[in-house]
C-alpha cells in the first residue's frame, strides 16, 4: 500500500483548532508525508469520498454550535439525502476541543463522530476531547491522541517504517517568501478599504466604522473601566436583530509594534509582497504589496500568550545552547508544566518571549513571521443597541481587561485596551467590524413577556431587546440587573427608569457590595419566585441569561429551579424536566463568556 496524503481539516473559532491542525500537518512533514491543511468550509465536501486519510480538528462555540469556518460544511453533512454508505472508503479520526464548564462540552465533536460512523466511515480511534479546563490545557489530551494517530497510521501502511522522519530541530520550509521592494517604488499607505460594490461586510472585507463616541460609564474611583462606546455604520448595509454581535478585529498597541521591529531589525515602512512556497493562498486581510508597520499592527498576534506550537518552531533557529535547551524542553510533552509556569500563569506574551531569548530572535528569517505568529484573531462583543432607537449605529459596552500577574508590567485584553485608547475627540478614528447573529433569539409575539438575566456587562444584549421590544410596545419584560455598587457601575440607570415610569419594565437589582452580605441576580431571582412562576408556567414567558460563564450562570439555573419548587409545588425532579423543556422549546436561553 502506498503512503497516503494526508487531508486536515479544521473548523476554529479562536484559532486553537487552527494551530492544533498546523501543528499536526508539521509532525506530518517531518514524517515525510503529502499534508494539505485547510478550513472546512474552504474544502469542496462533495471531494470527501475519494480522501484516503482525513484528520478533522474542530472546536465547540457557543450553546454547542459549529464554528463560522465550518457552518457550510456541518449543513451539507446533515443533509437526509446523502447516502449511508458514501464515506465507506474513508479512514479518518476526530479531535475536539472544548471547555467542560461549558454544558455542551465538546458537541461538534461527538456529533460529526456520530455522523461519520453513520455515513459508512472507518474512525481510527477513538474521538478526543481535549479540555481548556485541565490543568496542562488541551495539550494534556492532544499529546496522547497525536501518538496514537501516527500508531495508528504506522500500523495502516507499514511502508512508512522504512522512512527517516526529519529531526525536531530541522526547520521546515516556511509558508510564504518575503519579498522586499526597493525605496524607488512608489510608496503608499495600507488603509482600510471596501469595495463599493461589497453588499454586507465580512470577515474578508470588514466596514470601516467611525467612532461616534467612547465615554466611561463607571465612576472614576471604581477598579474596572467600562466603555459605553457608539459606531457609525451608515452606508454599510449592516441590518441586526437584538442578540446579535459584532466582530472587531484589533490593532497592535504602537510602542510593541516597535519594539517588535526593533528586535527583528525591520524598517516599519519597508513593503513587500508574499508568495506562497506551495497552494497556500495569501491571507485575503493582508494587502498586496504591504508594509511591515501594518502586518506588524493589524496581522500578527504579538501581544497574546503564545501556544506551545510557537515554541516548537522557535526552538528550530536556536544557536545558543542554553536558549535551545530551554526552547526544547517548552516544546516537549515533559516540558509542559515548566512552559505553563512560564507563560500562561503569568500570561507572557509573544513579545517578551523574543526578549527573554535575544540570540534566538535575532537568528529569526522574517520569512517565517507568518507561521511563528498566528493571525490576531477578531474579538465579539454582544450589541447593546437597537436600530430602531439609533438607525445606522452599533453601541456597544465593554470592560477594558487589566490585572496583574508576577510580571511588572500589568496584562491587557487587546481589544478593549485598543478600543479605550481610540479617542474621536482628538480626529476621525476607524474600527473595522462586521456583524452575525448571536444565538438570543427573543419572541415575536406581543404577548410572550421576557424574563432577563443580565449582570455586568451581560446587560448589554437587554438593552439591544428592550429598545426594540418599547419601539413595537411590547410590555412584559423583566430584567434582572447586577453589580457591585448603585453609585458605582450601575449602567443605563436613567434608561431603565424611564422605561418602569413608561410601564416597559419591571426591575429588579443587586448592589453586591453595598451591603455586608453580598447580594447577587440569583438571590433576587430567588425572593421573586412566585412572579416567575406565573410567568413562565401561565403566560410562557421566555428566560435568558446573559454574562460571565463562571459560577453566574449555574447559580441562576438553581435559584429559578428552586422558585419552580417553592411556587409552583414541584418536585426537584419536575423542576429539571422543566427547565429542559424550557431549553428545547428556546424558551430558556443563555449566552455566557469566560
Amino acid at each position: 500500500m502506498s503512503n497516503p496524503a494526508l487531508l486536515i481539516l479544521y473548523g476554529s473559532q479562536t484559532g486553537t483548532a487552527q494551530d492544533t491542525a498546523q501543528r499536526l500537518a508539521r509532525q506530518a512533514q517531518r514524517r515525510r508525508l503529502r499534508v494539505r491543511v485547510m478550513p472546512l468550509d474552504d474544502y469542496n465536501v462533495a471531494h470527501l469520498i475519494s480522501e484516503s486519510l482525513v484528520v478533522f480538528v474542530c472546536s465547540t462555540t457557543g450553546q454547542g454550535d459549529p464554528p463560522d469556518n465550518m457552518k457550510n460544511f456541518w449543513r451539507f453533512l446533515f443533509k437526509k439525502s446523502l447516502p449511508v454508505g458514501s464515506l465507506s472508503r474513508l479512514d479518518c479520526a476526530i479531535l475536539g476541543l472544548g471547555d467542560s464548564s461549558y454544558p455542551k462540552f465538546n458537541f461538534v465533536a461527538k456529533k460529526l463522530h456520530k455522523r461519520l460512523l453513520q455515513l459508512g466511515a472507518c474512525v481510527l480511534l477513538p474521538v478526543g476531547l481535549a479540555d481548556d479546563q485541565h490543568d496542562l490545557g488541551a495539550d494534556a489530551v492532544i499529546d496522547p491522541w497525536f501518538a496514537s494517530f501516527w500508531g495508528k497510521v504506522s500500523t495502516l501502511y507499514p511502508t512508512l517504517s522504512g522512512v527517516i522522519p526529519l529531526r525536531e530541530d530541522e526547520p521546515l520550509p516556511p509558508t510564504y517568501t518575503f519579498h522586499f521592494l526597493d525605496d524607488m517604488q512608489e510608496k503608499e499607505e495600507v488603509r482600510l478599504r471596501i469595495p463599493m460594490d461589497q453588499t454586507v461586510p465580512s470577515q474578508s472585507h470588514p466596514f470601516p466604522a467611525r467612532m461616534v463616541f467612547n465615554r466611561r460609564v463607571t465612576e472614576p474611583s471604581h477598579f474596572q473601566d467600562v466603555r459605553h462606546i457608539e459606531l457609525d455604520v451608515t452606508g454599510s448595509n449592516i441590518e441586526f436583530a437584538a442578540g446579535d454581535v459584532v466582530m472587531m478585529r484589533p490593532c497592535n498597541a504602537p510602542e510593541d509594534v516597535q519594539q517588535f521591529c526593533q528586535l527583528l531589525r525591520l524598517d516599519p515602512e519597508t513593503r513587500f509582497t508574499l508568495s506562497p512556497t506551495d497552494n497556500t493562498a495569501v491571507p485575503a486581510w493582508l494587502p498586496q504589496p504591504c508594509t511591515v508597520r501594518h502586518l506588524v499592527e493589524s496581522y500578527l498576534d504579538i501581544a497574546a500568550v503564545p501556544r506551545r506550537s510557537f515554541f516548537e518552531l522557535l526552538s528550530t533557529f536556536a544557536t545558543n545552547e542554553l536558549e535551545r535547551e530551554k526552547l526544547a524542553e517548552f516544546s516537549s510533552a515533559a516540558g509542559q508544566d515548566e512552559l505553563h509556569s512560564y507563560c500562561n500563569r503569568p500570561r507572557r506574551t509573544a513579545l517578551e518571549v523574543l526578549t527573554d531569548f535575544p540570540h534566538t530572535t535575532a537568528g529569526l528569517k522574517v520569512d517565517y513571521l507568518l507561521d511563528l505568529f498566528p493571525e490576531i484573531q477578531p474579538r465579539s462583543f454582544s450589541i447593546a443597541s437597537s436600530l430602531r432607537a439609533h438607525p445606522n449605529r452599533i453601541q456597544v459596552l465593554v470592560a477594558v481587561v487589566r490585572y496583574k500577574t508576577k510580571l511588572y508590567k500589568p496584562r491587557k485584553g487587546l481589544c478593549s485596551s485598543w478600543l479605550a485608547s481610540l479617542d474621536p475627540a482628538q480626529g476621525d478614528v476607524y474600527v473595522p467590524l462586521w456583524v452575525k447573529k448571536g444565538s438570543l433569539k427573543f419572541p415575536s409575539e406581543k404577548e410572550t413577556p421576557v424574563i432577563m438575566v443580565g449582570p455586568g456587562t451581560g446587560v448589554a444584549p437587554f438593552r439591544s431587546a428592550l429598545q426594540e421590544r418599547t419601539t413595537e410596545g411590547k410590555t412584559a419584560n423583566v430584567l434582572f440587573f447586577g453589580c457591585r455598587s448603585e453609585s458605582k457601575d450601575f449602567y443605563f440607570r436613567s434608561e431603565w427608569e424611564e422605561m418602569m415610569e413608561a410601564g416597559f419594565l419591571a426591575l429588579f437589582m443587586a448592589f453586591s457590595r453595598d451591603q455586608e452580605a453580598k447580594v447577587y441576580v440569583q438571590h433576587r431571582v430567588r425572593e421573586n419566585g412566585e412572579l416567575l412562576w406565573d410567568l413562565i408556567a401561565n403566560k410562557h414567558a421566555c428566560f435568558y441569561i446573559a454574562g460571565n460563564a463562571k459560577q453566574m450562570p449555574a447559580s441562576v439555573c438553581d435559584a429559578l429551579k428552586e422558585a419552580f419548587q417553592q411556587a409552583g409545588g414541584v418536585s426537584a425532579e419536575e423542576a429539571e424536566q422543566m427547565l429542559a423543556t424550557m431549553e428545547k422549546m428556546g424558551r430558556f436561553q443563555s449566552e455566557t463568556w469566560s
